[in-house]
């Protein structure tokens, strides 16, 4: 005979509500160019050459910079904003009290995704 931990059961439904769980704090974010090859600068300090992605963090603003050789510059900013899946997240904290999760999840930014993502640039030759 099978015997159910029950407690088991009741702590994983507790755990899953909360995004910072189901979701982690940080954002795969895309970052494509027309042409390719251009290098990506974060404001934050990450660096990649398109097209490309970077795990980052979810709860900040930012600004990326796109440089290559022969096309102006460009840049976009970035910034975080609640999605559904992290609403689902911090309405399950709500539903089922859990005010730490609720907590957590407001300061790491876990309901939040990254927009635009991917973030699209067409550069333009420079003279």
């Amino acid at each position: 005979m099978i015997k159910i931990n029950y407690y088991f059961l009741i702590t994983l439904f507790f755990i899953s509500s909360c995004a910072t769980v189901t979701r982690g704090t940080k954002d795969t974010f895309v970052i494509n160019t027309s042409p390719s090859g251009a290098t990506a600068t974060t404001s934050h300090g990450y660096t990649c050459v398109t097209p490309c992605s970077l795990s980052l963090p979810r709860k900040e603003n930012f600004v990326v910079t796109v440089k290559k050789d022969g096309y102006c510059d460009a840049q976009g900013t970035v910034t975080p904003r609640t999605v559904g899946a992290g609403s689902a997240g911090m309405a399950g904290n709500l539903v089922l009290g859990g005010l730490i999760g609720l907590g957590t999840d407001a300061v790491t930014g876990a309901t939040k995704d990254l927009v635009p993502n991917p973030m699209e640039f067409t550069l333009e030759k420079c003279d």
